[in-house]
């Protein structure tokens, strides 16, 4: 596991959009956080990037979904969906104007 976790940090893809225009993007910190993740670093994968549970509560309901099939599954696919939508709009804003 380890050398998983030292792969992944090793072959991490820069944020160009920060290069190139010097502001983060909505998805910065999503590469760092999967990492914390993988470490068990549960509270700071969180603060490195605040959609992480969401995205994987989302992704995690979607395969599930596609093998059983809920009666209200694609309402609990839109709600979580607007749910990270607006976590990671909001996240952007918030390092856009408060750093």
């Amino acid at each position: 596991m380890q050398l998983l976790i030292k792969g992944l940090e090793d072959y991490m893809l820069p944020c160009l959009n920060k290069k190139l225009l010097g502001f983060e993007c909505m998805g910065c910190g999503l590469q760092r956080s999967v990492a914390l993740l993988l470490k068990g670093e549960l509270l700071d994968a969180f603060f490195m990037y605040p959609a992480i549970y969401t995205i994987i509560a989302l992704f995690g309901f979607l395969i599930i979904n596609s093998f059983k099939n809920f009666k209200l599954g694609n309402k609990i696919i839109i709600i979580l969906a607007l749910a990270n939508v607006i976590i990671i709009i909001g996240n952007f804003l918030i390092k856009l104007y408060l750093k």
